[in-house]
């Protein structure tokens, strides 16, 4: 393995009316193999951010759908050693996309050490590290470790998150930072409530360079759109696309043409007077 890349800037390029898109994955559903020619599809159809999970059971904040992912991915044998291996083969192919590896504090993480976990991501090629369930005594070290490391990471905040915390999650956010829009399980969340994420967005914005990321309840265009339009960088997809990958599986057909198809319809092109207003 390389034990060093160049950082990159994720959501570059884009604009309210055509805000970037990031999408969520368990490596392993489908299975490996699969998943390389659907990351290729991804970065063909430009989204610009893949979240691609080391699967872990039993999430308490994920719905029915991740969790049932999560299942399949286990099943199949995938864990961490896998899913390092995968991003480093595939990486390097990638164009556009870029990979935020996300992973599991106790399953994935606290096994193999904080800093050796941050080393192993940098040297496999992952643009991004994401950690879920990590103890908030642990936050700062995880932080502070990975600045030391070079390994850039996204953090994340809630609308209603103490001051304290924005800033914080503002200050170390070296990929973007990840603006959870409501409490509760993925796959479950409503719409987002426009009116109480913009002022959120803009503080965000006002305390850090990074692209600030809306997700939890975007599912269609209209969503990926609004989310531009009340000041983020990006919006985030999870359980609509897994539940798109297993219904597509479940039916046993072209899993790349389904998928394909749910992908495009998350983009609302931009209209001509938008574009000229872009340049």
């Amino acid at each position: 393995m390389s034990d060093r890349h160049e950082p990159v800037r994720f959501f570059a390029g884009r604009s309210p009316a055509d805000p970037g898109l990031a999408l969520f994955l368990n490596a392993g559903d489908p299975g490996l193999d699969q998943l390389a020619d659907l990351v290729r599809l991804l970065d063909e159809e430009r989204v610009d951010c893949l979240e691609l999970a080391v699967p872990f059971p039993d999430s308490v904040t994920d719905g029915p759908v991740i969790r049932r992912s999560a299942r399949r991915a286990l099943e199949r044998g995938v864990d961490l050693d896998a899913v390092l291996g995968f991003v480093e083969r595939v990486r390097p192919e990638l164009r556009h996309t870029r990979i935020a590896l996300l992973a599991d504090w106790g399953h994935s993480v606290k096994p193999v050490g904080l800093e050796e976990f941050l080393r192993r991501a940098r040297g496999a090629g992952a643009d991004a590290t994401l950690l879920h369930g990590l103890p908030p005594l642990a936050r700062r070290r995880y932080l502070e470790a990975a600045e030391r490391i070079g390994q850039p990471v996204v953090t994340t905040c809630y609308p209603n998150s103490p001051r304290e915390v924005l800033a914080e999650s503002a200050e170390f956010a070296s990929a973007y930072l990840y603006l959870v829009a409501h409490f509760g399980r993925s796959g479950t969340a409503p719409a987002p409530d426009r009116s109480a994420l913009a002022p959120v967005v803009a503080t965000l914005k006002g305390l850090t360079p990074a692209p600030v990321a809306v997700g939890f309840g975007v599912r269609t265009a209209e969503d990926v759109s609004a989310m531009g339009a009340l000041g983020a960088d990006a919006a985030i997809v999870g359980s609509a696309l897994v539940a798109e990958v297993e219904r597509a599986l479940e039916a046993g057909g072209d899993l790349l043409a389904a998928l394909a198809g749910f992908v495009g319809g998350l983009r609302r092109r931009p209209s001509r007077e938008e574009q000229l207003s872009n340049h």
